[in-house]
């Protein structure tokens, strides 16, 4: 196993409409909401053969289709978002330490009408999605994400770039700004990866999965919360006969813009790794990583235009500028921890 592959693999679950990936220094915050004290039965067999999505476990039509994995923002005039009801998984994490978080939107089986709104890169997500083989769509980037795409890291487009991404009438739209407004066609994502990705079928060899929990041995209800700072704070409350969390963005409800569905996951995994800001004061090549300043212009390094300290880094164990590879994570499934 790879160190790519390594840093996600998560846990072995049946049904994965979404997953929601938490990194925060904020431990004490979450671990005082949690949903349950109950622990999880051993696992049961596993049942990966067959036509079988290797993310999600689902049988599909599609089933061995390289995954798309767009970045999505969270920005309040950015909600609600297009496509997060029919994703196979779904990360969630900081863009910027302690503040705005960003998403990554995976989808494989289902290729929503369409996806959106799409907002740019980070480095952190370009190791998640090559961590499972996916073709990447951004919009523009921070430097050091950009750097490394033009590294050709991983097959992808770039919106800023390309024709096959559009932009919704924002200036009609009183709720919109422009640079929330840019998405792509279900369509058009499936044929830009073909052209671009050079193959539509996946080498992910993905997760081990398990039976559904039966009614009976479900959890009663519960509520997480995921204490991003708000307003990208996240409940989710626990619903016994659907076997779903009801995700709450913010307090409010939280919707896929396409098809005005309740946005349900039925498997949460929270994984606490340390976020912190990129610096050019830290000895990157001493530590034997690859130092994101490498390249990087004096009048962004030092001078007037200096970007260090604006965007950060996360812990997921990236083959660029991570020390750490591991730590604790929490699953949720079947109403239960």
């Amino acid at each position: 196993m790879n160190k790519k592959q390594k840093m996600i693999i998560a846990s072995t679950i049946l049904i994965v409409v979404g997953v929601v990936v938490y990194f925060t220094t904020l431990r004490d915050a979450v671990r005082k909401n949690k949903v349950s004290e109950k622990k999880t039965e051993e696992n049961q067999e596993p049942l990966n053969e067959g036509n079988i999505n290797p993310i999600s476990g689902l049988a599909c039509e599609n089933w061995n289709r390289r995954p798309i994995a767009v970045m999505q923002p969270s920005d309040l005039q950015a909600r609600p978002a297009a496509g997060f009801s029919e994703a196979d998984m779904v990360f969630e994490l900081p863009a910027y330490t302690s503040s705005v978080t960003r998403l990554l939107g995976v989808y494989s089986c289902a290729i929503p009408k369409e996806i959106g709104a799409m907002r740019s890169a980070r480095h952190d997500h370009i190791a998640l999605a090559g961590a499972i083989d996916a073709f990447f769509i951004h919009w523009g980037g921070s430097h050091f994400a950009l750097d490394l795409l033009n590294k050709n890291v991983i097959d992808r487009i770039d919106c800023m770039t390309t024709n096959y991404c559009e932009r919704w009438d924002w200036q009609n739209d009183a709720t919109m700004r422009m640079e929330d407004s840019g998405h792509i066609k279900g369509e058009k994502a499936l044929a830009a990866m073909n052209a671009v990705g050079g193959r539509a079928e996946t080498k992910f060899a993905g997760y081990p999965h398990q039976k559904e929990a039966s009614l009976e041995n479900r959890g009663n209800g519960g509520e997480l919360r995921v204490a991003f700072a708000s307003p990208y704070d996240v409940n989710y409350t626990y619903d016994r006969e659907t076997n779903t969390f009801l995700r709450t963005w913010n307090d409010v409800a939280d919707i896929d813009r396409n098809n005005k569905e309740r946005l349900a996951p039925k498997n949460i995994v929270v994984m606490f790794a340390k976020s912190e800001q990129i610096t050019n004061t830290q000895d990157y090549t001493g530590k034997g990583l690859k130092s994101p300043w490498e390249g990087v212009e004096e009048v962004k390094n030092t001078g007037a235009e200096s970007i260090s300290g604006r965007y950060n880094n996360v812990q997921i164990g990236d083959p660029w500028y991570d020390e750490s590879g591991s730590g604790e994570a929490y699953y949720y499934m079947n109403g239960k921890e």
